[in-house]
């Protein structure tokens, strides 16, 4: 009996010395979090080379995790479980709601701190300004999603329009695909400005291999005010040191050409800028307009 529990004392005081490890130690690793957008499997082995150069240049540990959903992610800070995270704009506005965790960084998407929502009707639908979207079918992305269903549904709103039949097909290109197949008269979509060239970037280009006139078969009718793109989010009362070495080694591996292309494999991210909570505040009173629960529609 007596051996079990000199064990037991052993255990917990081998424990309670790893927990006081300070943080950034190998007993204790910065933990980094990185939001479920893609399959879990591109974001491990993208992450492992990013890991390897954050450790070198700071002369720290960390440890990345890839919770199952975007609730997980904000919880994490709850617990702690989480110092920093890329997360969705969405999932942000919780964090910074229920744990005081803050924006610091903001991802760089086409040379853009920001993008935006549009919405396309089909050539043939008869939809040529938001007002002819009076009982109309349309689609959605999903009820999250910000440029697919919450910044297009306010303007749609501002304009006193009430449409017809309404569905959810989860994804861009799916919207895309219902419009060019008149499966709907119009739907609304992430829009990105054309290159300089003139190619289209909108959502519409992601069905371009199999709809090669796309272009010629939908149309943009409206394009939403900006939407801040995903940012970088520290915990609160993460040690200032820790924040901004991790923000410095950031900036020079996404400047990098090998680490430019893990982040764009993970986020099609090319770059990162300073950003502040204040960035997302146009976010918050578009949320407070349409009567959105921000952790509910992350549940789902």
């Amino acid at each position: 009996m007596r051996t079990i529990i000199a064990a037991l004392i052993l255990v917990l005081g081998l424990s309670a010395c790893q927990k006081e490890q300070p943080l950034g130690s190998q007993d204790n690793p910065v933990k980094l979090y990185f939001t479920p957008s893609v399959d879990s499997e591109t974001i491990t082995s993208t992450s492992k080379e990013f890991i390897k150069f954050l450790e070198a240049e700071t002369g720290l540990y960390f440890e990345s995790g890839i919770p199952s959903n975007y609730v997980a992610v904000v919880e994490a800070f709850g617990s702690k479980r989480a110092d920093i995270a890329v997360m969705n704009s969405f999932g942000y506005l919780l964090a910074n709601q229920k744990y005081n965790a803050h924006a610091r960084l903001r991802a760089l998407r086409y040379g853009e701190d920001s993008y935006k929502g549009q919405i396309i009707a089909h050539v043939d639908s008869g939809v040529n300004e938001l007002k002819d979207l009076q009982g109309k079918k349309f689609a959605f992305t999903d009820s999250s999603s910000t440029s697919g269903y919450m910044f297009p549904l306010k303007i749609i709103k501002d304009a006193g329009v009430e449409l017809g039949n309404t569905t959810f097909a989860i994804k861009h290109d799916s919207v895309v695909t219902m419009i060019y197949q008149k499966q709907v008269d119009a739907g609304a979509t992430y829009y990105s400005p054309p290159a300089e060239d003139g190619t289209i970037r909108d959502a519409r280009a992601r069905v371009k291999t199999q709809f090669p006139d796309v272009e010629s078969k939908i149309k943009i009718i409206a394009i939403t005010e900006p939407i801040p793109n995903d940012p970088f989010v520290f915990r609160d009362g993460l040690p200032e040191e820790i924040a901004t070495k991790f923000i410095d080694a950031l900036k020079k591996y996404i400047a990098t050409p090998d680490g430019q292309q893990s982040f764009k494999n993970i986020y099609s991210v090319e770059g990162v800028v300073d950003t502040t909570d204040e960035a997302y505040d146009g976010l918050r009173q578009m949320i407070k307009a349409i009567d959105v629960n921000v952790e509910e529609q992350l549940k789902k």
